[in-house]
């Protein structure tokens, strides 16, 4: 009996042309794939949402900052070795344009010539973009180190960016640097993040170097839930106090105050938390929620019915994480991911903990005081050790023929 879909079977000649048209589709970045699917007779609602998919490089801000967090997050630290501005501007060029591309889901163009090395490491061909965001900011070090102005830009550096003051609790790990150039790359899909990272090393090659890099991940219950960290609690509830333009304004975007090139931007915050998860396993669940000062399944604050309710003080465990950020009278954005590390080898206990990122428009004035008062009386001390902490000035974002830091350093 004869297929009612025979009709629209292709023949092997047809596969083999829609083949190649599809391949320089992706090398392209996918320009021709409504056409493909046409031709296959496929429904075009699967392009649709991958044009949903994709948050443009280019804009007012830079993505990855309030947009929704994805599943994945990679952050590095770079050192810079070039002596010039001119090798340092070429390469901060050649970031800007494979970033925007990564950002639409396409990929650099093969040169033609299999004699020499692919100018895209391919792995994430035919993935799309999967929300990918490229994310830059500016360490200290950048401006000024060992007592030199490194590319006569030190005038210009942001009111702010000061390194973090050491803690009187910090582990802070003594090899840690917090480095020149910082790059958050966060998607839904843990190898095309990978793949942008992954670039961008390769074509900072002779320019610059990483220091480090740290990998995390985080989910999002279904309905947009506020995602937990591995002691099992809500994570990030107090983002939507300012979950508005005005609230964005008042607790992200640097001011008129700042030089102009960071004006419209935001700094960036990170602390390496490692969490004592066998100690706190066998602590109690009463004794876990008295630490965070909030209902472990809700996220509810005591007192309260619901996770986003308002906290009454008086209800509080006085050295609850809850109750002291509220002391602290500041807000923050937060965009922590977890992040499992293996097993540490000296004491056989898991490596694991919470890669805390916040967005702030002073952090001398909001993170610090916060993080002072916290690191003193809060009882969450007990579980956790703070082992690297870095601070980064993250410009607005770019129009289209700019790149990243052009108005730092040619203004």
């Amino acid at each position: 009996m004869k297929s009612d879909k025979g009709s629209s079977r292709l023949t092997r000649r047809d596969f083999l042309k829609l083949s190649a048209v599809a391949g320089a589709a992706l090398t392209l970045g996918g320009g021709g794939a409504s056409a493909i699917m046409s031709a296959l007779g496929r429904d075009q609602s699967t392009a649709a949402a991958s044009e949903s998919d994709k948050h443009p490089f280019y804009g007012a801000r830079q993505s990855g900052i309030v947009t929704p967090q994805q599943k994945y997050m990679y952050l590095a630290s770079f050192r810079v070795i070039a002596e010039s501005k001119g090798e340092l501007s070429a390469m901060l060029k050649e970031w800007t344009k494979f970033s925007t591309l990564a950002a639409d889901g396409g990929h650099r163009q093969d040169s033609g010539s299999n004699l020499l090395p692919p100018p895209d490491t391919g792995e994430s061909v035919g993935l799309g973009a999967a929300n990918l965001t490229l994310t830059f900011g500016f360490g200290e070090s950048f401006f000024a180190a060992d007592g030199k102005d490194r590319f006569g830009i030190n005038h210009r550096k942001p009111l702010y960016l000061q390194s973090i003051p050491h803690m009187p609790k910090d582990h802070l790990e003594p090899s840690f640097q917090a480095g020149d150039i910082a790059v958050q790359v966060c998607a839904d899909d843990q190898q095309i993040a990978f793949h942008s990272l992954r670039n961008l090393i390769r074509l900072a090659s002779g320019k610059a170097i990483v220091n480090w890099m740290e990998e995390g991940f985080i989910s999002v219950p279904d309905g947009g839930q506020t995602p937990r960290n591995l002691f099992g609690f809500k994570d990030g509830t107090a983002n939507l106090l300012h979950h508005s333009d005005k609230g964005y304004n008042d607790v992200v975007w640097a001011g008129q105050s700042e030089p102009l090139w960071m004006q419209g931007g935001s700094y960036l915050a990170y602390r390496k938390i490692r969490m004592l998860l066998e100690v706190w396993d066998r602590t109690s669940l009463k004794d876990q929620e008295d630490t965070f000062g909030r209902t472990k399944e809700s996220g509810a604050a005591y007192g309260a019915a619901g996770e986003f309710d308002a906290v009454t003080a008086a209800r509080l465990p006085a050295d609850s994480h809850v109750e002291l950020a509220k002391q602290s009278r500041q807000s923050i954005h937060r965009r922590a991911y977890s992040y499992t590390g293996g097993i540490d080898s000296r004491t056989g206990q898991l490596d694991a903990g919470l890669l805390f990122l916040s967005y702030q428009r002073n952090p001398q004035e909001q993170f610090i005081p916060m993080l002072r008062l916290m690191q003193s009386k809060d009882r969450l001390n007990e579980y956790t050790q703070h082992v690297a902490s870095a601070l980064y000035a993250c410009p607005p974002g770019i129009r289209e023929g700019q790149y990243i830091g052009q108005s730092l350093l040619e203004a």
